[in-house]
């Protein structure tokens, strides 16, 4: 019986031939990024290892207590002290660390781009079908690029932390210039503003918190895929949940979870915490 059949796309092999000449063409470049991430991670915990767990862990229950509230404050007190207890401070140093740079990039590679999309509607309409596709793609699938780009390590870990979570940056900032009253832009308009100064003082401004609200989630995401980067030598509290399923140890793995949730929680705290003064401010 004859069966027809139409010819495969050659997806698969289009996208590893494509990977093969980026890596060639931009190594340069990646090799600079390597090393200006790598001595960013490095210089993060070795200061923040400079410092007593005891005392740092007091520092950051009082920034807790000035930027957000005293529950906050006594919860980070608590939650850090326990992580340092259960021997994960060096751990939970290094995910802080990978997380914090990842986020830097990530907002700052984002925020504009969410400008621009706010500003240019055919921009925004290139952009959002990307995005789209960004939020839905599983996660660990942005490991497999990082790997021929920067190899085994914290490098990679963070490049594929940074395109993990940087839609909800883009998104939101540029919904916050979007959302924007048009009577705001018409009075601005009216009082003779240029482009730059109507930007700079209106449009940011009004925009301030959903803007917070995108790097409140870019933190979150950052931190999930900072987890799920162990696979490719990301360490940190990610590793330890990795070495625990490798070794079967349940109990080592919830410990190494649990600090996450604490790190997670703590800051997602802080940055609505932010957000809300932002709004009410």
């Amino acid at each position: 019986m004859y069966e027809f059949s139409l010819p495969r796309i050659p997806l698969g092999a289009g996208v590893e031939a494509a990977l093969d000449w980026l890596t060639m063409v931009l190594s340069p470049l990646t090799r600079a990024f390597s090393e200006i991430v790598e001595l960013g991670i490095e210089g993060i915990v070795d200061g923040l290892s400079l410092i007593p767990p005891v005392i740092l862990v007091v520092l950051i229950a009082l920034l807790s207590w000035k930027l957000a509230t005293r529950g906050v404050a006594i919860f980070a007190l608590i939650g850090l002290l326990f992580v340092w207890n259960i021997n994960l401070w060096s751990a939970t140093l290094s995910t802080i660390a990978l997380v914090l740079i990842s986020t830097i990039i990530a907002v700052a590679l984002g925020v504009p781009l969410g400008i621009i999309a706010g500003l240019s509607e055919r921009f925004h309409a290139i952009v959002k079908p990307i995005l789209d596709f960004m939020q839905t793609m599983p996660a660990f699938v942005y490991l497999i690029p990082a790997i021929p780009f920067f190899g085994l390590g914290p490098v990679a870990a963070a490049f594929a932390t940074v395109i993990f979570s940087i839609p909800p940056a883009i998104r939101l900032t540029a919904l916050g210039i979007r959302q924007i009253d048009a009577e705001m832009i018409e009075a601005s308009e009216a009082f003779g503003t240029t482009t730059m100064q109507k930007l700079v003082k209106v449009q940011l401004p009004l925009a301030l918190p959903t803007i917070m609200a995108g790097v409140n989630q870019t933190i979150m995401l950052a931190l999930s895929m900072v987890v799920i980067a162990a696979m490719i030598g990301a360490g940190g509290l990610g590793g330890e949940v990795w070495r625990a399923i490798q070794r079967l140890r349940p109990g080592q793995g919830f410990e190494a979870g649990l600090a996450v949730v604490i790190i997670a929680m703590l800051l997602d705290r802080i940055t609505q915490h932010i957000t809300q003064k932002q709004r009410t401010g």
